[in-house]
């Protein structure tokens, strides 16, 4: 059973499988419009992190769901960080997660039962500790091994964090540093350290529960997980979102070293040049920045950190509340402002 590699059964692994931006919108934009409620607060309008509908005046139910193939060879790892992924968009939202549903697609003549066993409880032990139970789901036979949650939480309807309230004048806060995506890819081939993966797996398994703090912010006008379109990607939707341009300097990211070594190396994702070819048009690079940085900023995060749009006066708090929850890395990375939305990307 341990020589098993759970990352040999996928095509792509973590959030580096979603379907390509470019790709996805077309697929939208056949879909034919939906009845809208007007008890549903967040739909598809803006590419959100997940759905809210107000149940009353004090309460709004968070639903979402998401799920994918392996990242990494370890069953349990691979339940614990596709958990923690799929409980970041209650998060995401400002809400406080209350129950899951777990997602489960396995190679029954491929996988022997306690490799299966051990993705499962591997979840589980990230909704024990978000504290929450998982109550129920859904389990088929496929071609390759999937796992996920839907996930559903309760958020004050009047503290909702959209991805499409940001203003004019924010700075733009990232709560986790980039290259989980590098590293899987790293991975893959064999060239992952030992604290390379220890930093990987505690990125990714690292519940990104200080949005629930966030949303009491008045100050904080926007929020958003970074995940599988990379930051750039997922940047972009706050912009088209909100009406706005932004600006990131590349100096000011976290990153992951180890990522770094290998992105200048030449190692990195397919879903990145996808990411890339999806949305590139809306992004400029000032010169002085090379290949491997932009390879970073496209780079599919998955269980990536919180990207928050706040007042400049709130920025102080924003990253006591990061730091206070454990995310020391947690940095001001930009601003946005009036303008075509779109990406500047600065070295400095």
């Amino acid at each position: 059973m341990d020589d098993i590699k759970l990352t040999s059964f996928s095509h792509g692994g973590g959030c580096g499988c979603k379907i390509a931006p470019a790709v996805l919108s077309q697929i939208l934009a056949a879909t034919p419009a939906a009845l809208i409620p007007p008890q549903l607060l967040v739909g598809t309008e803006s590419s959100d992190d997940a759905a809210v509908y107000k149940l009353n005046d004090s309460q709004a139910l968070v639903a979402t769901t998401d799920f994918f193939t392996p990242i990494v060879d370890d069953p349990h790892d691979f339940g614990r960080i596709a958990a923690t992924n799929a409980i970041s968009d209650i998060y995401a939202m400002g809400g406080t997660p209350i129950l899951a549903l777990a997602l489960v697609g396995m190679p029954l003549d491929k996988l022997p039962l306690p490799v299966i066993e051990r993705i499962l409880s591997g979840g589980a032990s990230v909704c024990a500790e978000a504290g929450i139970p998982i109550a129920g789901g859904h389990s088929i036979d496929v071609l390759e091994p999937i796992y996920g949650l839907v996930a559903l939480g309760l958020v004050h309807p009047d503290k909702v964090k959209k991805n499409s309230g940001a203003k004019a004048g924010d700075v733009l806060i990232l709560g986790k540093p980039l290259g989980v995506g590098i590293l899987s890819a790293a991975l893959k081939k064999s060239r992952l350290s030992a604290e390379g993966y220890g930093c990987m797996i505690g990125y990714t398994t690292q519940l990104n529960r200080v949005g629930t703090r966030l949303a009491e912010l008045p100050a904080v006008h926007a929020m958003t997980d970074v995940t599988g379109f990379g930051l750039a990607g997922h940047l972009l939707e706050i912009c088209r979102g909100s009406g706005l341009a932004a600006h990131v300097r590349f100096a000011a990211l976290p990153l992951i070293a180890e990522a770094v070594e290998h992105v200048q190396a030449g190692i990195a994702t397919g879903a990145s040049n996808r990411n890339w070819a999806g949305y590139g048009h809306a992004v400029a690079l000032e010169a002085g920045l090379e290949e491997w940085q932009q390879k970073l900023i496209t780079d599919p995060q998955t269980s990536g950190g919180l990207l928050v749009s706040c007042a400049p006066e709130a920025a102080a708090e924003v990253l006591a509340a990061f730091r206070d929850a454990g995310f020391g890395e947690a940095a001001v990375i930009g601003e946005l402002s009036p303008g075509t939305p779109g990406l500047t990307v600065s070295a400095r």
